[in-house]
């Protein structure tokens, strides 16, 4: 109720300014349209006196080129920057946040909130700690979302000790980044008790990009491989009905990964990992520990050499790719 006021309110200022810009407008327009006689006849008046004056006629000159060069330079870059802005208009690109800055940060939270109020949202990230955070850009939004579908980086996986090696940070390791995602776990069980439709799964490969689909807008931050993704500027998409911008996109890349058989969905209540295959149907299930989980010879444990959930602790006879043995430090197991 208090944003529909609010919003409301915004409205009838928004309104209330255009109308007194236009009133403005008409009466400079007025104003400089009743004083052109007198500026004509006092111009006139001048010119009559520094007619004969070389330095005063030198001095107008070069004042005149130099007017001229500003105004053409002005007009040449407004053409340009014109054709940037039809360019990102055209791409959905609604807003460009550069990396760091307080007032940057507080004009990002403030239009997250308004964009993802009440709304299922879908993300991708890394550890989720942006959203568990109660001073978070997104805290707020998932708390109060009506569902969520959220993707976040498998903290056991080999590609997340690789991350944690490559930042340059000396507060990011594999440990703080078990941390993150256990918090955001245990935030996440909160709202699922809460009746929330909550949704997780663990993506295992490198991280790429950080996104967030809020409604009509899409925000967007690239993971550098040495960097932390808060230095990294910030973009905004906005949906367009002509569906030629890059919101579309972003939010078929979201749908595929997450209807991707190879990402497995965290079963909130049972802290499983659920395989489904086609249509969605459940496969298997694995239980996911926090610890290290490994053969002896240190090697990963397979998904699909672990014994089925119901069957009899026997698994098929097959040979074990590469991609098998990109083991998690703390790999799920059979339950």
């Amino acid at each position: 109720m208090k944003e529909k006021l609010a919003t409301d309110l915004r409205n009838a200022m928004s309104g209330s300014g255009k109308v007194l810009y236009h009133i403005a407008l008409v009466s400079l327009s007025a104003g400089i349209a009743l004083s052109l006689p007198f500026v004509a006849q006092g111009f006139l008046t001048h010119w009559a006196r520094i007619q004969n004056e070389g330095a005063f006629l030198l001095s107008a000159e070069i004042t005149v080129a130099i007017v001229l060069i500003v105004f053409f330079n002005h007009l040449s870059r407004s053409i340009k920057y014109r054709k940037l802005a039809k360019a990102a208009s055209g791409a959905g690109l609604v807003y460009f946040f550069p990396a760091g800055g307080r007032m940057a940060q507080r004009r990002i939270k403030t239009l997250i909130q308004r964009h993802g109020l009440a709304r299922n949202v879908m993300i991708i990230g890394s550890t989720g700690s942006t959203f568990v955070d109660p001073q978070g850009d997104s805290h707020a939004v998932v708390k109060d979302c009506l569902g969520a579908k959220i993707m976040l980086l498998n903290p056991c996986s080999e590609d997340a000790r690789i991350r944690a090696r490559s930042i340059l940070h000396p507060d990011i390791t594999l440990e703080s980044l078990k941390e993150q995602a256990r918090k955001s776990v245990e935030f996440l069980k909160l709202l699922k008790a809460a009746q929330k439709n909550v949704k997780l799964k663990f993506y295992s490969d490198d991280p790429n990009v950080k996104l967030a689909i809020l409604g009509d807008h899409i925000w967007l931050q690239h993971y550098h491989t040495s960097l932390d993704v808060q230095t990294m500027p910030v973009y905004v998409f906005k949906h367009n009905p002509k569906d030629h911008g890059l919101y579309t996109v972003f939010y078929q890349h979201f749908v595929k990964r997450w209807e991707s058989p190879e990402i497995p969905e965290y079963d909130l209540e049972t802290d499983e990992l659920v395989y489904r295959g086609g249509h969605g149907i459940e496969e298997r299930r694995e239980k996911f520990h926090w610890d290290v989980g490994t053969h002896p010879s240190g090697a990963r444990l397979p998904a699909h050499d672990a014994p089925r959930a119901g069957g009899d602790g026997q698994h098929p006879s097959q040979r074990v790719s590469e991609r098998d043995l990109r083991g998690a430090e703390c790999a799920p197991q059979s339950s």
